[in-house]
């Protein structure tokens, strides 16, 4: 059969047409193919990078022993974490253990937490301070209801630390408080000094009241306890001896106030505290600090150290504003002792 050259040059045309289409179809197949590949990249560059700075801190806590004071640091600690963004399970991990007043539980809790490798430990009270400090020069250290962090050998000194550890002090306003001694019970003349022999940050603070004392024309006494088992008895041979109990933020004592109102409380003898959980728990009135607070300043300062914007060697020791101090009485115990409440003191009556 005779084919004229008019089809075959039709023929020919459609099918440089179709190899058109098709090579057409491929580039931009081709073509897209290669930008999802690159987009999948770019996403899988994203991840990896999220999965680097997202970084989840490991925290460990040293608490010393459960009162009213130190936990409300713990939890101040916790929500001002919170609210600067940092949340269990979020973004950081906490490991919370307590010494229930026993030295060695503190150094073994210390030295767990230098093998768990965690990148920072809140030490709260001064002998859980002192166990992270000797298990670690390293690890970044931050202390709460610590007195004075320099004199329990710390730190170089509160205002320039210069190593692993920093933090906030409790450092209350002992001479105030003995003034409100006199101002409650105008006719003390004897005051028993109620404290811990082991604790440092007890013993600044009686070396303090004592010489607010003597400038106020108040005898003093010594009444100290080397553990928990001694407080009922030593309460007890200050009955008929003495006008007043201090005690300062003492946690072997604040952690046994009930064990002292329980003497206390029956012979009429009235206790001036350190801060308003020993109040709540048996103490007649206090003029301290807020240790909620302080654990949220605590967490100010845990937040520059995981951002990058401060360390504990330039950090200095922290403390409450003079505004965040407030008096605190016991209207209940005042009204069962007999003691009168001054006018100026009738809203801080509780």
């Amino acid at each position: 059969m005779k084919i004229s050259k008019k089809l075959i040059a039709c023929f020919l045309t459609l099918m440089i047409v179709g190899t058109s289409v098709v090579g057409c179809s491929s580039k931009e197949e081709s073509e897209a193919t290669s930008s999802e590949a690159k987009t999948e990249d770019v996403l899988n560059d994203a991840e990896e990078e999220a999965s680097t700075t997202d970084k989840v801190f490991k925290i460990g806590v040293n608490q010393l022993v459960q009162h009213d004071a130190l936990d409300a640091s713990y939890q101040g600690f916790i929500d001002g974490l919170k609210e600067a963004g940092y949340e269990e399970g979020k973004n950081i991990k906490i490991d919370y253990q307590n010494a229930q007043g026993d030295q060695s539980n503190a150094n073994t809790i210390a030295t767990k937490f230098v093998n768990d490798k965690v990148d920072l430990i809140l030490a709260i009270a001064t002998p859980s301070a002192q166990a992270a400090a000797n298990a670690t020069k390293d690890i970044p250290i931050l202390v709460t209801a610590v007195t004075d962090p320099a004199s329990a050998k710390l730190v170089a000194t509160n205002e320039a630390p210069g190593g692993n550890v920093s933090g906030t002090s409790d450092l209350t306003p002992v001479k105030e408080q003995m003034n409100l001694l006199t101002k409650l019970l105008p006719e003390a003349k004897k005051v028993a000094m109620l404290y811990s022999s082991s604790e440092v940050n007890s013993e600044i603070q009686v070396e303090m009241a004592k010489e607010a004392a003597k400038e106020l024309g108040l005898e003093t006494v010594d009444a100290s306890v080397s553990n928990s088992n001694e407080i009922q008895q030593v309460v007890q041979s200050l009955v008929g001896k003495v006008d007043a109990i201090y005690a300062p933020t003492d946690n072997l004592i604040a952690s046994g106030m009930q064990t002292v109102s329980l003497v206390a409380k029956p012979a009429g003898i009235p206790i001036i505290c350190g801060e308003s959980g020993m109040v709540d728990n048996g103490g007649l009135a206090t003029y301290g600090i807020d240790y909620y607070n302080l654990g949220k300043l605590t967490a100010a300062q845990a937040v520059k150290i995981f951002e990058g914007t401060g360390t504990t060697a330039q950090m200095p020791i922290e403390y409450l504003s003079d505004s965040e101090l407030s008096v605190l009485i016991n209207g209940e115990l005042a009204k069962e002792l007999g003691i009168t409440i001054p006018d100026e003191f009738k809203d801080q009556v509780k």
